[in-house]
């Protein structure tokens, strides 16, 4: 759950200013993956002999330079730029040849802390250095025989022991050799072999200057590529795999866990896969992958063979990752649904006409879908917001399908190793594609012969490649860590997911044809409900005080009063409670009185007149209401106008939690910068959960 990046300019003059830009901007663009303490490494001078090799200069070759910093990034720009100045280091020396290496963390092992921050070290000549993000579970057996071996170590982190393990592999390969060299990849491939665990990392080494290596088993890596004076039209050369190899010409590459890193540099990438190791030397890359190598169960690791791969195009524009004139990332994306509602549903909705019927096309569901229909049950998996969306989206699912619908969180399903079944169907939802759990569950899943569907946000995710089948919600770049338009689109294709399985079946074909109508208009109806801005920024200033929130929903609605909790909760740290109103008198009950604020959603559907009787229970208990309702209907739901009301536009009921999360939204948004608060950065959280 942290943001790793490498930038490596080949044959191109670059500045010690311009290095260090790169990298703290690289930075910026990740530091929604965690930001408690960041880290970057750079040279202090060239290497001895611009055309010395890495078989011969390692001995002379001077330490790079490692700042390290708790906090944010800016508290690391600034830091850097203080030992720099103190350093008396040249900030225009230029540099041909270049390898630099970032990190931005969210605490997993160790609290904050500078030394805890990455790069890790191998020890104080900073021989090898790592950045890393996932988990190593044998870390401590690993520790156990370093220190054995004489190493020290100065951090809590699991990721110390990788870079001491190079330098223990580096040393004894070169006593066992004498002066026959060891590549730097022979080292990171065997240092490799005795990782268990999910990671990505990035080495940096003094012994071999102006290279790094990348490898990733479980967390997420890219590589970006440009050529100086690149033409982006060239497809000839974004298709040609030797684009990879050395072939002299001058070269920039940039190694991050996120396209958003990458693309405003270039957008030619290729997503590095599992068991890879990518070896970027003398303006070419070389990768090597292991057909079985260790992990989790602790196979025995075959022996690497290379492979060539062709790079692709990232479909996705600086402008998507930009605040624009928006104040927070998150103020801006919950602005955006109109638009990410339209693309997530364009190309997939068939208006029908005099000849055919309103359809849902799903291209990458369509030779699945007989096989999902004769499921003996369909299964959702997720986690936080994903869950909730799932849940929004079951009883549609139910009503059109016919099969039973059951939800699981990924990390219960796997703590309890729950009943998967070969004639089920499992669905599971990420925003990120890259959530551990739900990874895990979805090796459970395969394991036990499920039909597993993938629903990402992100093209080439974990999820995307391993589930057998999916669909992409294309809600565009989501920075902010509280998931906004994401939830809507993941309600919106599962919606259109059950209306594709639900496709052969005459007697709902009148609903399904409703269904289609109102999602054609959902956009706009979206745009209406967010004229409810300023309104709930009022609301947010009468709440801003309080400790608690209630949020009672039921039907499709549950779902809402669990993601609206959820919102406040993650960025206004208000303790907030998404409850279902049905249970509302085995318990709940007991804490209503006139000073705890409570959130009933009332919108019209099949619980329309229930929630009304939930409404008079608590107002009967002087609870101190707020009404989600239907426009029309504040008189009816809100007896003597004792309570405050919030009116969203009417919409077909499988739809509406759509509409109905939105002035949620809003509320936790404006709570939170009211009271203070990071928004797009809420204490403790980072958005894509890669650790378990």
């Amino acid at each position: 759950m942290c943001g790793i990046f490498g930038y490596v300019n080949c044959g191109i003059c670059r500045e010690r200013r311009h290095i260090l830009q790169v990298l703290f901007n690289g930075l910026r663009r990740l530091e929604y993956r965690g930001y408690d303490s960041a880290g970057i490494s750079i040279d202090d001078c060239l290497p001895p002999s611009s055309s010395a090799t890495s078989s011969t200069s390692f001995s002379t070759s001077r330490s790079p330079l490692v700042f390290r910093q708790e906090g944010n990034i800016e508290s690391l720009v600034k830091s850097v730029y203080e030992d720099v100045a103190a350093m008396e280091l040249n900030l225009e020396e230029s540099f041909s040849d270049h390898a630099g290496i970032a990190h931005t963390r969210w605490a997993t092992h160790g609290e904050p802390a500078t030394r805890n921050s990455h790069p890790q070290t191998s020890g104080a000549e900073n021989e090898f250095l790592v950045v890393h993000n996932g988990v190593i579970t044998n870390y401590e057996v690993l520790k156990e025989t370093l220190v054995r071996h004489g190493f020290t170590f100065e951090s809590e982190t699991d990721t110390e022991v990788i870079p001491k393990l190079a330098k223990f592999i580096f040393d004894k390969a070169h006593e066992a050799e004498g002066d026959q060299p060891v590549t730097f990849s022979q080292v990171v491939l065997e240092v490799m072999k005795h990782l268990e665990g999910a990671c990505a990392l990035i080495f940096k080494s003094k012994h071999y200057p102006n290279e790094l290596i990348a490898c990733k088993r479980g967390s997420p890596l890219l590589l970006g590529v440009k050529e100086l004076n690149e033409d982006a039209s060239n497809e000839s050369t974004l298709n040609d795999s030797k684009f990879l190899s050395k072939n002299g010409q001058p070269k920039e590459f940039f190694l991050s866990s996120d396209a958003n890193a990458i693309v405003e540099h270039t957008k030619k990438v290729l997503v590095i896969e599992d068991n890879e190791v990518l070896h970027i030397k003398d303006g070419g890359v070389s990768i090597l992958k292991f057909d079985n190598a260790r992990g989790i169960h602790g196979a025995a690791p075959s022996r690497p063979s290379s492979v060539q791969r062709a790079l692709s195009i990232l479909e996705m524009e600086v402008e998507q990752i930009n605040k624009g004139n928006y104040e927070h990332y998150m103020q801006k994306e919950i602005h955006e649904q109109p638009e990410s509602l339209t693309t997530t549903m364009r190309g997939r909705l068939i208006r029908g006409g005099s000849s055919k019927a309103k359809s849902v096309l799903l291209g990458g569901l369509k030779d699945h879908l007989k096989t999902i229909r004769r499921s003996r049950r369909i299964v959702f998996i997720g986690c936080g917001t994903s869950y909730n969306a799932a849940l929004a989206s079951r009883p549609i699912m139910e009503e059109l399908s016919g099969v039973p619908v059951t939800m699981e969180v990924a990390s219960d399903l796997l703590d309890r190793q729950g009943p998967i079944y070969r004639e089920d169907t499992a669905i599971f939802v990420s925003q990120s594609g890259e959530t551990a759990d739900t990874l895990n569950a979805l090796e459970y899943a395969s394991e036990n012969g499920a039909l597993c569907v993938g629903i990402t946000n992100t093209v080439g995710s974990a999820i995307a490649r391993r589930t057998v089948c999916g669909v992409h919600i294309n809600a565009g770049a989501e920075i902010g860590v509280a998931s906004t338009k994401a939830y809507t689109s993941q309600i919106v294709v599962m919606a259109m997911l059950a209306l594709a399985i639900g496709g052969d079946t005459m007697s709902t074909q009148a609903r399904r044809e409703a269904i289609i109508d109102g999602l054609f208009d959902l956009p706009n109806k979206v745009r209406e409900v967010l004229k409810l801005d300023a309104e709930m920024k009022e609301l947010a200033e009468l709440l801003i005080a309080e400790q608690s929130l209630l949020v009672f929903g039921r039907g499709y609605n549950y779902a809402t009063a669990l993601e609206g909790a959820l919102k406040v909760k993650e960025v206004a740290l208000m303790h907030s409670e998404g409850i279902l109103a049905g249970e509302m008198k085995h318990g709940p009950l007991a804490l209503v009185d006139e000073n705890l604020p409570i959130v009933v959603i009332a919108t019209r559907d099949a619980c329309f007149s229930k929630q009304q009787s939930v409404i008079q229970q608590l107002h009967a208990r002087k609870g101190r209401l707020i009404v989600m309702c239907s426009k029309g209907d504040a008189a009816s739901v809100c007896p003597g106008n004792s309570c405050r009301v919030i009116e969203v536009p009417i919409v077909e009921d499988c739809l509406q939690p759509v509409i109905n999360i939105v002035p949620l939204q809003l509320l936790a948004y404006h709570l939170t910068v009211l009271r203070g608060y990071n928004v797009d950065q809420p204490r403790n959280l980072a958005k894509s959960v890669t650790t378990e």
